[in-house]
């Protein structure tokens, strides 16, 4: 590869970063974000997300840019939330989110605006890659169009794209962004060779070349919806399981002894990947004249279990003779998933705010979420310090284990139920002996 390759990579969150630091570690990189606050703290090597290790962000930091003739340094990674400051790269990868609406149909506004961005910059030869999850199609028909009007470039002549879709897996020490397979593409069969070996020249995992842009775009969307269909199937028997008297977990356990049997789990499916990805590959679908029944079913099972598990709870709750209406409940994790801080689209908020409508008072606690942008997203009350700022000697009618954390597994929960409270564990993390039922 060329050691003179300049990149710049837009959009700091769970995928940009990673990113940024493991090319800084060979080539000359910007990381840009338009959120300011988040480009003073990674310049001063602290990343909120968790996922690079603060003292491993530190070593490739630079204070000035690289891109500018006066630097002589030849690899590292500065930040910047300044346009001029990325006007010097050669690629130009797009990590921006793709969110839904609130009727569930694909939001693109991210990935307009960052395609925007980059074409006030954009120079002939330039490739801009991106990275984000979005329905075949969307690169080449949505973004190039906006690069092509705002630079006044043509595009596969002036300046040309690719798209590698992210993989990473917040939280995830191990699978980390470089040992992750990347799937690579481009416009053009030559730029797929450019940006394949890319990839190739810091991604130890390797890469694979797909033959087009939707085919990668195609590759990536049916990744999560897989994902989330088969998980919509465990949760379809827990609830099926649950009118049985039937442990799920049991017989999760029993069926996962034949060698091929997939051993998915039942739960509550969120964040902005599984929970979201589907809608985007059921919405192209539908604009081409096919109504995705298996999806979009899935998709509404998921998204039901929040008011099931409340519903159960609930129950339980009436089993012992404990009164809901007013019912202290202590809810642990709001996170999306285990070990994670990402509370974006977290379906412990769906348990949290169905049990408020019971009449309970439930109060949440998580060691990984921010308090502050708990209440500023949901308006739900969260603790991250639980001996220090619940109650002294408070003990509760209810306690549901929603986010698998590794600080829960280890929590003497005696200290905290009530003689006859109920406790549900919604990962099946805890030993069944004591708890009440698990999900």
């Amino acid at each position: 590869m060329n050691s003179k390759y300049k990149i710049s990579v837009i959009g700091l969150g769970y995928v940009g970063l990673p990113l940024a630091r493991l090319f800084a570690t060979k080539y000359a990189v910007v990381g840009f974000d338009i959120n300011e606050k988040r480009i003073s703290q990674l310049k001063n090597a602290v990343d909120t997300t968790h996922e690079v290790e603060n003292k491993i962000l530190s070593e490739v930091i630079l204070n000035g840019n690289p891109f500018s003739e006066s630097e002589v340094t030849s690899t590292g990674l500065f930040f910047s939330s300044e346009i001029k400051d990325i006007s010097g790269a050669t690629f130009y990868i797009i990590t921006v989110p793709t969110p839904i609406d609130k009727h569930n149909r694909p939001d693109l506004t991210p990935l307009y605006k960052a395609s925007e961005t980059v074409a006030k910059v954009l120079k002939k030869g330039d490739i801009v890659i991106y990275e984000s999850t979005v329905y075949p199609g969307v690169t080449e028909e949505e973004c190039v169009p906006v690069l092509e009007k705002v630079s006044g470039l043509t595009f596969n002549a002036d300046f040309f794209v690719g798209y590698s879709p992210e993989r990473i897996n917040p939280g995830d020490k191990e699978h980390t962004v470089d040992k992750i397979l990347k799937v690579t593409s481009g416009s053009t069969p030559e730029i797929g060779k450019i940006v394949d070996n890319l990839y190739k020249s810091v991604i130890t995992a390797g890469t694979h070349l797909a033959p087009t842009i939707k085919v990668a775009e195609a590759s990536k969307v049916i990744e999560n919806s897989q994902r989330d269909l088969n998980i919509a199937f465990m949760n379809e028997l827990a609830k099926i399981f649950s009118l049985m008297d039937i442990d799920t977990h049991d017989v999760l356990e029993a069926a996962g002894t034949k060698w091929n049997f997939l051993k998915f789990k039942p739960g509550l499916v969120g964040g902005h990947c599984i929970g979201v990805d589907p809608f985007y590959l059921a919405q192209k679908a539908q604009e081409i004249g096919y109504y995705s029944e298996l999806i979009l079913a899935a998709r509404r099972l998921n998204d039901s279990m929040g008011a099931f598990v409340a519903s159960q709870i609930v129950k339980l709750m009436i089993k012992k003779d404990i009164k809901v209406k007013g019912a202290k409940i202590l809810n642990l994790g709001v996170t999306f998933k285990e070990n994670c801080p990402d509370i974006r689209n977290s379906k412990a908020i769906d348990v949290i705010t169905n049990l408020q409508e019971y009449g309970a008072d439930v109060i949440s606690y998580d060691p990984w979420a921010n308090p502050m942008e708990v209440i500023e997203e949901y308006g739900v009350p969260c603790y991250n310090e639980i001996l220090s700022e619940l109650p002294e000697n408070e003990k509760y009618d209810a306690i549901i284990l929603t986010v698998a954390h590794e600080e829960f597994l280890n929590l003497n929960l005696n200290y905290l139920i009530k003689e006859k409270g109920v406790i549900y564990d919604v990962k099946g993390v805890l030993s069944k002996f004591n708890i009440d039922k698990r999900l």
